[in-house]
């Protein structure tokens, strides 16, 4: 099915995204997955191509793109060779970087944009503590006023980007009194401040490549120029900016299965079993009709929630939905593609073995799937 929400434009931004995967990181990701991240020089050549300044101003380094169609095809073509890049990337490029676009004073945009930009400044968010899970209102890490300084004491957990960050959007609640989603601020704190520091890299199921960590804050002494945003005005800010994040979420989730479908489909017409390849099976003939078609309308549904919040008209409900959709789709799709290899499907050197663990984090992250649910229940009046 031919899709129509893309240009010319988008479609050749799409073939420099290609050509760079394939000469810059296509070929070390077997080296990547064994040292559990991405080394500066990914970051680097991404800032040289372009890619990491979507929605940055030109003046500070970025594409200026205000489109978030150009997110969206780099997001389809970092899924397509893993799930771990659109999750580095993706954090930085589509969620920390609209933060630092909308939300900083002019010195703030140049102190940070141009490393951002450039991959010189690698990004990562604070917001996931080790008591609170999906609950951002119950945040306890915490910052107190010393004078014209804020000192923050806490810790956060399953921070994307945690072992190699320079510069760590954090929330933290600044007024102790303030209970639930009020008196909390976000602070943009750098990996070189005294008092920060950084776990072991966590040992995932899946997604090797992103490095996940544990980040400690003891006694880091910030000022008024690190706060980003409105004092006291940070949980509202990142309900704001909530709906992006999953549905960046939901265009990797999709993209990244329908390559693994491709891929199997491949394999089901070469493989034989019985003197027949196993695609002509009946019974796996229907599957993959089933499958196609799954993924086939939740991608019209997905290019619907692309389109909408290039207007301003994607809701949070909405981000929910497709969210928690597309992670269940993807889920479904790889279960079944791992099934079709049969044993194979369980060996590691295999990709949709690789495929279906990197897949599992996704009914987790971004607000699990249940809050999700929960989310569009009270939207229905429930």
């Amino acid at each position: 099915m031919k899709r129509s929400i893309y240009n010319e434009d988008h479609e050749a931004f799409r073939a420099s995204v290609r050509a760079f995967l394939e000469r810059s990181v296509i070929p070390h990701v077997e080296e990547h997955d064994a040292d559990k991240g991405l080394p500066r020089d990914f970051w680097l050549d991404a800032g040289k191509q372009g890619l990491l300044g979507l929605c940055i101003p030109e003046e500070y380094g970025g594409a200026g793109a205000d489109d978030y169609r150009f997110n969206a095809v780099l997001t389809e073509e970092l899924s397509k060779v893993n799930a771990s890049l659109p999750s580095c990337m993706g954090i930085h490029v589509d969620i920390v970087a609209p933060y630092l676009v909308d939300l900083t004073t002019p010195e703030q945009k140049q102190r940070w944009l141009p490393g951002v930009a450039s991959g010189h400044i690698v990004t990562a968010i604070g917001m996931t503590e080790p008591s609170g899970g999906s609950d951002l209102a119950a945040l306890e890490t915490k910052a107190v006023r010393d004078g014209d300084d804020w000192i923050i004491n806490g810790a956060k957990t399953f921070i994307t980007n945690g072992s190699s960050a320079d510069l760590v959007l954090t929330a933290v609640r600044t007024d102790p009194a303030k209970k639930g989603a009020r008196g909390i601020t976000l602070f943009a704190v750098p990996a070189t401040a005294d008092g920060f520091g950084r776990g072991r890299k966590l040992d995932k199921v899946g997604q090797p490549q992103s490095d996940t960590a544990e980040l400690f804050f003891n006694d880091v002494r910030l000022s008024v120029d690190d706060v980003v945003g409105e004092a006291e005005g940070g949980f509202i800010h990142m309900m704001k900016n909530l709906p992006q994040e999953r549905l960046n979420a939901a265009v990797s989730n999709l993209a990244h299965a329908r390559q693994i479908l491709d891929e199997t489909l491949a394999y089901a017409m070469q493989r034989k079993a019985f003197g027949a390849s196993i695609g002509s099976f009946q019974h796996n003939k229907f599957l993959f009709a089933e499958l196609y078609t799954q993924v086939e309308v939740t991608q019209a549904y997905v290019d619907q929630c692309v389109l909408a919040h290039c207007t301003d008209d994607l809701t949070p409900t909405d981000a929910a939905k497709v969210k928690w959709w597309t992670s269940d789709i993807q889920n479904r799709v790889l279960d079944h593609c791992l099934q079709l290899h049969g044993g194979y499907g369980f060996m590691n050197e295999y990709r949709v073995a690789r495929a279906w663990k990197d897949a599992r984090i996704t009914k987790i992250w971004a607000g699990t799937n249940e809050i999700m649910k929960e989310l569009i229940g009270r939207d229905l009046g429930l």
